[in-house]
C-alpha cells in the first residue's frame, strides 16, 4: 500500500480522496470547458497518476464533457472534483477540493485563448478583506450554521448529530 501525500473531497464530505503522490504539472486551465466546469473563470488542477488516486469514501458521479474527456463530481452537493481522459494515465484533481490547496501551486497554464482578459490585473483588485468583514451578522449566521465538511477525514459520514 503506498504512502498517503495529499488528501481532499467535496464540500459535504459525501465523497473523499487521497492522492499517494504528489501531483506533477499542476496547471491553470482558462479553456471554456474547464470555465464551465468549476463556475469560474479558470480551472486550477493537479494531475496525479491513475493508480495514486484513491476514492476513500462514496462515489464520483461523472459528466462526459466531450467524447473523450469527463468531469466527476458530487452528486450530493455539485461539488467539481476531477477531470480525466478515461483511457489516459492521469487524472487531475481540482486544487481546490485539496484538503491543503497551498500544497499544489500551478507550475503552468493552458487555454489561454479563452483566458478573461482581466486576469492579468488580478493581483492589482484590493484583497486585504476578511469574509463578511462589513457584515459580523452574516459572519455569525454562517459560521453557527455550516454544512460543508472539514478540511481533514472524518471517521463518519455524515456526521451524528
Amino acid at each position: 500500500m503506498s504512502e498517503t501525500v495529499l488528501t481532499g473531497g467535496c464540500q459535504c464530505g459525501a465523497v473523499r480522496y487521497a492522492l499517494d503522490q504528489l501531483p506533477e504539472n499542476v496547471h491553470v486551465c482558462h479553456c471554456r470547458m474547464c470555465q464551465k466546469a468549476v463556475g469560474g473563470p479558470f480551472a486550477v488542477i493537479c494531475p496525479v497518476l491513475k493508480p495514486a488516486f484513491r476514492v476513500t469514501r462514496g462515489t464520483i458521479s461523472y459528466f462526459m464533457s466531450s467524447d473523450v474527456g469527463r468531469r466527476g463530481f458530487c452528486a450530493r452537493c455539485g461539488t467539481p472534483l476531477t477531470f480525466d481522459y478515461p483511457d489516459g494515465d492521469d487524472i487531475g484533481v481540482l486544487v481546490g477540493t485539496l484538503d491543503e490547496p497551498d500544497r499544489a501551486p500551478p507550475e503552468n497554464q493552458y487555454g489561454n485563448e479563452s483566458r478573461v482578459a482581466w486576469f492579468a490585473g488580478l493581483t492589482k483588485v484590493p484583497g486585504d478583506h476578511p469574509t463578511y468583514a462589513n457584515n459580523p451578522e452574516m459572519l455569525r449566521r454562517i459560521s453557527s450554521t455550516n454544512h460543508q465538511h472539514p478540511d481533514h477525514d472524518t471517521e463518519t459520514w455524515p456526521p451524528a448529530g
